[in-house]
């Protein structure tokens, strides 16, 4: 193969044994230390001069020497040996989850609740695993880890989502989120310790998107209190609940993982009873645990939501 051919390839096995005949002087020295007949390494290196198109070899006295073509390529031989060093590394460190690269679609309020202490944490651990985020709904978390776009979602328990044991994933659980009733400054039951849903019976809610998780577990309270809301608002964004709940225009349900509020006139509140709360989990496809890069994000995710209060 000529060396201006487009496939132009070096053979790495027999470069090593021109590598061995530089080091030792000799054919024969370097036949004798990799164990080989001197008639076989003069096979071999006159095969990669023939796949080269250069004379390696030529004759000196009753031995033979090195060419000017040789020593050219010998000189890049040191540095592929390196790189094929470097490359046996990266290998291995990836084998045990210290090299790689892992795709995160989130939650944003997961973000400063557990993935970003996770990835801080693994800065200092782990320099070489590169977490990448991106923000999603549950919904749109779950086709992303289907298609292979993602390698980890975390998320909620969503209408039509996976069971926890959907033999297609593995799935480790973070965070139980309370969710509290958000009220104006000067509603009635602003100052209460606790507060019953039943008393917001007669009121104007505020809520997500019909299928989002909180608005499900929002309806499935009140109904456990007896009565369904009078929904007047729709908002995907927690920000925006709390400006429409500063804005008068209603009361709502807040997860603890979006508070702390921006909004001064506007008080949250626990609920009375068996609090409604939303499960926040990792999940990957149940093949995808066995990568190790994958299964150390998920470990320290693990360990960061542990070390919460409100840990699963």
């Amino acid at each position: 193969m000529a060396i201006d051919s487009p496939d132009f390839t070096i053979d790495l096995r027999k470069l090593r044994l021109l590598r061995a005949v530089e080091q030792r002087g000799t054919v024969i020295a370097a036949a004798s230390g990799l164990h080989l007949t001197p008639s076989a390494v003069s096979q071999q290196i006159a095969g990669l001069a023939r796949e080269l198109g250069v004379p390696l070899l030529e004759k000196q006295g009753r031995g033979v020497r090195l060419t000017g073509h040789a020593r050219v390529l010998l000189g890049h031989a040191h540095t592929i040996e390196a790189q094929l060093e470097l490359a046996r590394a990266d290998l291995a460190a990836f084998g045990d989850g210290s090299v790689g690269e892992v795709r995160v679609a989130t939650l944003p309020t997961a973000v400063a609740a557990v993935l970003g202490p996770a990835m801080a944490e693994l800065r200092v651990q782990r320099p070489g695993l590169q977490v990448l985020s991106r923000d999603m709904d549950p919904k749109g978390a779950l086709r992303a880890l289907d298609a292979g776009d993602v390698d980890i979602a975390i998320t909620v328990d969503h209408p039509g989502g996976p069971r926890p044991d959907d033999p297609r994933y593995a799935r480790v659980d973070l965070i139980t989120d309370i969710l509290d009733a958000v009220v104006r400054e000067d509603h009635p039951l602003a100052g209460s310790a606790q507060i019953e849903l039943a008393d917001l019976a007669h009121e104007q809610w505020i809520s997500g998107n019909p299928n989002d998780a909180c608005a499900a577990i929002a309806d499935s309270a009140c109904a456990a209190a007896g009565f369904q809301p009078d929904v007047r608002h729709w908002t995907i964004e927690y920000d925006a609940l709390a400006a429409l709940v500063a804005a008068g225009a209603g009361v709502g349900l807040i997860p603890r993982l979006a508070q702390p509020l921006r909004f001064p006139s506007v008080r949250t509140i626990p609920v009375a009873g068996a609090c409604p709360a939303r499960l926040v989990y990792a999940i990957t496809r149940a093949g995808r645990a066995a990568d190790a890069p994958t299964s150390v994000v998920l470990q320290k995710l693990r360990e960061v939501a542990a070390a919460r209060h409100d840990a699963s």
